[in-house]
Parts: C-alpha cells; sequence; structure tokens
C-alpha cells in the first residue's frame, strides 16, 4: 500500500445529518410550494435513499410508490421540484438547523495540520456543499478542499465509481494514496469500485446497510466526550479516530 497522501469524505450522512433533518424536510417543503399532497416521512425517506442524487430519487419515487402521477413533462418538472428543494435545503442550513456530526471538525483540522491533502466527493450539487460547509466551518474552509466533486460533474451516481474517479484525477493520486469516509452501502460500492481504502460511519438509516469490503466500520467518529464505537473491522487506538488511525489503518488496506 502507497503512502496515505488525501482524505476524501463524502457528505450526506458523513459529515453531517442531513438526509432525516435537512433534506427531507426540504424535499417535504417544496411539494407543499407546488401544491402537492406528498409527504415524505422518515420510513418512506428511508426507503427512498436507496437511489442517490435529489432528482433520481424523486423519480424513483414516482415510478415505485405514486405511479398515478402524471405530468406533460416530468424531466422539467423534476428539474423545477428539485431546485426548489435545493433552496429550501440552503435556508435550513442557513437557519443553523443542521450541525456537523461529532468529531468531524476535530479530524478535519487534525488532517489540515498532518499536511494530509482533503477533498469531497458526493451526489448532492454543489449549492448544497457549499451552504452547508460555510453554515457550519464558514466560508474560508472551501478552500481547505482541494476538490469538491459534487452533483451532476459525473454522469453516472454512486454507486458507480465516477465521482471518486473524478476527485482522484483532479487530486493527480493513485487510489492506493487516498483513503475515503462514507457512511452508505451505496457509497461504500462506488469507492470500492474506484479501489479507494474507505472507512464507514453508520447512521440511523445505514447501519443496516451491507459494509462488507470497508476497512473499519464505526458509529462515529468521536469526541473527548463522544465515543466512537468500532462495529466492524480495523479497531482504533482511543475514544475517537485520530490522523495516526487512518495512517494504520490505510496502511493495512
Amino acid at each position: 500500500m502507497a503512502q496515505l497522501k488525501a482524505v476524501i469524505f463524502d457528505v450526506d450522512g458523513t459529515l453531517a445529518e442531513t438526509e432525516r433533518d435537512g433534506h427531507r424536510v426540504a424535499f417535504n417543503l417544496a411539494f407543499a410550494d407546488a401544491g402537492l399532497d406528498w409527504n415524505w416521512d422518515e420510513a418512506l425517506y428511508g426507503q427512498l435513499l436507496a437511489v442517490t442524487g435529489g432528482k433520481e430519487r424523486i423519480k424513483y419515487f414516482l415510478a415505485d410508490f405514486n405511479t398515478a402521477f402524471k405530468h406533460d413533462d416530468i424531466d422539467s418538472f423534476i428539474v423545477q421540484l428539485h431546485a426548489s428543494k435545493t433552496s429550501h435545503y440552503i435556508s435550513l442550513l442557513a437557519d443553523k438547523s443542521i450541525c456537523l456530526r461529532p468529531g468531524v471538525v476535530r479530524l478535519l483540522d487534525a488532517i489540515r495540520q498532518s499536511g494530509l491533502r482533503l477533498a469531497i466527493a458526493t451526489t448532492t450539487t454543489p449549492a448544497n456543499v457549499t451552504a452547508l460547509i460555510s453554515s457550519t466551518l464558514g466560508a474560508d474552509a472551501l478552500d481547505w478542499f482541494e476538490c469538491i466533486a459534487a452533483g451532476d460533474i459525473v454522469p453516472a451516481k454512486k454507486p458507480a465509481p465516477d465521482i471518486f474517479n473524478y476527485c482522484l484525477n483532479q487530486l493527480n493520486l493513485s487510489a492506493d494514496e487516498c483513503l475515503v469516509f462514507e457512511d452508505s452501502e451505496n457509497g461504500l460500492i462506488s469507492s470500492c469500485k474506484a479501489s479507494i481504502a474507505t472507512i464507514v460511519t453508520l447512521n440511523d438509516y445505514t447501519k443496516d446497510d451491507d459494509f462488507t469490503g470497508a476497512l473499519s466500520v464505526l458509529t462515529q467518529l468521536g469526541d473527548e466526550d463522544s465515543v466512537a464505537t468500532v462495529v466492524a473491522g480495523e479497531k482504533i487506538t482511543g475514544d475517537y479516530v485520530t490522523v495516526d488511525d487512518l495512517i494504520r489503518i490505510h496502511a493495512r488496506g
């Protein structure tokens, strides 16, 4: 295994619990604005998360859960509906309704101090990434990440490997020089197809996913007052994930 040079983070569910209390809420607000009686409760949204990408998730909902709905120009309708949802999501972030998960700020700071490079690879839109980072870490923090690969920048979203391959190309690094943080089975499949070693941090929606292939599966990154528990794979040396843990786990991958 080559020396670790960069750490790549997924966003939704990994950096923050955005799905349940952010994206889901924003979708429902967009539906109400459009005069639709749709409501994605927590259970339904958990099923819809089988598909990555907001526009793709709406298409999945209409194809499998709401087949009676018809529209003369369904593609344009979905694009407009998703744009409204994005606007509501950004407003939620501006209101500080969504916080980063335990340990994220601490580990990002430690990674930067160590000299390792940072990147983001996600299916969410660039606007969503910018809003989340700016509202939680400050606008200057966007410069921490040498590559922010997001949204429709590649033709196929996770579980396809395209977004990670794009990120590697932008970083000018090989797969074995990087480590990924993901939170979902689709994300893990994507990073594994790109041959990048991956650590998973669980959330309520993904705790029952199949994480075969992950180097380590943890409840969270952890802080001094919020312990990270290893569910499977490589152990960490203390109560929370450190840069030394990342280097050691990556070397064993």
